[in-house]
């Protein structure tokens, strides 16, 4: 019955075909971990390639990092100040584990990390502390002045909105990054239903620059929450 189909992804299969299942037939690993395993091992994969052979002249995939890093790196620094280099290297991870995720659900028989909550949601908790961190890092208790407001007494008042608005940011970034890959996903899924080439291929091209946007904004909005965390509470 069209209600039982469901897609197959292989690396489920294989991790089934070794015999970790649970009494169900289930995978005994979520396929977001085992989905986020192949990205990882993706990116380990090009990194080593990328630099087995460096040269003062890059070029192929050396050069295409290097370019990709610097430009991140540019534009950290231009938003952020020199300061943004001490958070660089975390944000520029989280930019390109979130763009091989996202167009891992490109490749048939994969899905993408993050068109699962679960995995969006734990990127969002790991920003969330991170900023915090670096907030009472640099300022120690005075911190606390960011959630308090410039004006005393009204201090009782700010507090919990900001605090509240804090912890929305962690919904704002993982429903946002969530929402738009699995939609696009389900988008092309009925598209190749309806008409397998003639639609899905166009959007199939739209979808590759929509996953880089995606990616983008979270690690814009990501550096702002970082830069908000270096200034000075007013």
């Amino acid at each position: 019955m069209a209600g039982d189909l469901h897609p197959i992804f292989l690396v489920e299969e294989v991790v089934k075909a070794i015999g970790l299942v649970d009494a169900h037939g289930h995978s005994l690993i979520p396929g977001q971990v085992l989905h986020a395993w192949v990205v990882m091992g993706v990116l380990i994969a090009l990194g080593i390639l990328a630099t087995k052979k460096l040269s003062l002249v890059p070029k192929g995939l050396q050069n295409f990092f290097e370019l990709l890093i610097e430009s991140l790196e540019n534009f950290v620094v231009a938003n952020m100040g020199e300061d943004g280099r001490k958070v660089f290297p975390v944000l520029a991870t989280l930019f390109i584990f979130i763009l091989f995720s996202n167009y891992e659900g490109l490749v048939p028989g994969l899905d993408a990390p993050t068109a699962n909550i679960n995995t969006t949601l734990a990127m969002a908790v790991f920003v969330f502390v991170y900023y915090q961190y670096w907030g009472f890092k640099l300022h120690g208790f005075h911190y606390i002045h960011h959630f308090t407001g410039p004006v005393p007494w009204l201090a009782p008042l700010i507090f919990p909105i900001e605090v509240i608005g804090h912890f929305a940011r962690m919904l704002s970034l993982s429903l946002r990054l969530f929402g738009n890959i699995k939609g696009e996903e389900i988008v092309l899924v009925l598209l190749f239903m309806l008409a397998p080439v003639v639609s899905t291929v166009p959007i199939y091209f739209l979808f590759m620059l929509l996953k880089v946007i995606q990616a983008l904004v979270f690690f814009m909005l990501s550096m702002l929450y970082l830069k908000g965390a270096f200034e000075e509470a007013h």
